[in-house]
């Protein structure tokens, strides 16, 4: 990556770089770099998302039509056009596969909010959910122009993140595949769970909203010193899914009673029946958290990251946790002892 014809675009001259360091990334092929600049230069630091090799403006995209330009810029434009805090995007250089964003620093709330024990976390999870609120009401219904309004959660895309569990949650740690009879009871439970989320409530769906994804950029915990980070995947779908993914974070352990608390704070923000908002929860609960814990595997084995298989088992908790929650899917608990009789027996 050749970092100074970048830095001579966004400031019309040439910027020598003090220091360029490798950022820590997330689970995708993107990588980042923190660029320090001279002193006398505004800003005096920013950060180079370098993309991937073969990207195109709908490499992002799950479901929909192909978009006009990257995901990544079109949504952090409608979430900034709503008031919310996104990093500022310098330079949008796809053809250079760059972009020259704002700095956030380093601070994200899994840093400041993981101490079940603390008074800290209950504040920093309430600015968080009040985040959310705010996301939501501004973003619903989603601006025609932006890209997560042609992107919807429906059945095929519920149904393919449950079979990527079956593959890499299952199939991966199994010498033989699973039986004709066992597979299609396990087809037949994901099916009936994805038609009933797909039936769901929509609202805007920032599709990761978790503890690594929002970085804190203020010592007080109000929705103000939280900004939003890796929204490119935004679509419509169950209005309850970013609330699963903040509260049943993979990476973080949140006391039952405080995640009650937070669930019907968010449902009397919104102004939803918290018993429907409950029911809700744990659906989509199921399917996320089995999709997240074929996907650690998926990046341990595919991506040679291992870094994330310490949260496979917390994942699977969750939906043990979850199907104990709701009554009505005692076929699925079946089928999931049968395939994965290691977590779900």
């Amino acid at each position: 990556m050749h970092f100074k014809p970048l830095l001579k675009r966004y400031f019309g001259r040439e910027i020598s770089p003090t220091s360029i360091s490798p950022m820590k990334g997330d689970a995708s092929s993107r990588q980042y770099f923190r660029v320090d600049l001279p002193d006398q230069v505004v800003p005096s630091t920013m950060v180079v998302m370098a993309l991937p090799p073969d990207t195109s403006p709908n490499d992002e995209v799950t479901m929909g039509d192909a978009p006009s330009e990257l995901p990544f810029v079109n949504v952090c434009r409608h979430l900034s056009n709503k008031g919310l805090r996104v990093p500022d995007i310098y330079l949008s250089a796809v053809p250079d596969r760059a972009l020259l964003i704002e700095d956030l620093g380093d601070v994200v709330l899994a840093d400041v909010a993981s101490d079940p024990a603390s008074d800290e976390m209950v504040r920093w999870y309430e600015a968080a959910v009040d985040l959310l609120v705010d996301m939501h009401r501004a973003m619903w219904p989603i601006p025609k122009r932006c890209v997560a309004a042609s992107r919807c959660f429906e059945v095929k895309l519920l149904w393919l993140e449950l079979d990527h569990y079956r593959e890499w949650g299952v199939d991966a740690f199994r010498e033989t595949p699973l039986s004709g009879v066992i597979r299609s009871e396990l087809d037949a439970a994901f099916e009936a769970l994805a038609r009933e989320i797909a039936a769901l409530p929509l609202g805007f769906v920032h599709r990761d909203y978790q503890s690594r994804n929002l970085m804190v950029i203020g010592d007080t915990p109000i929705p103000e010193n939280l900004a939003i980070i890796d929204f490119q995947d935004a679509m419509a779908g169950p209005r309850v899914y970013d609330l699963v993914a903040l509260l049943n974070d993979s990476y973080i352990d949140i006391p039952k009673q405080l995640k009650g608390d937070l669930l019907a704070r968010y449902a009397k923000k919104m102004e939803f029946d918290v018993r429907a908002l409950y029911r809700e929860f744990h659906l989509v609960s199921v399917q996320r958290k089995l999709k997240d814990g074929g996907r650690f595997v998926y990046i341990d084995r595919v991506k040679n990251n291992p870094s994330f298989l310490p949260f496979v088992e917390g994942s699977f908790g969750r939906v043990r946790t979850s199907l104990d929650a709701i009554e009505g899917w005692d076929s699925l608990k079946r089928a999931l002892a049968s395939a994965d009789p290691d977590h779900f027996q």
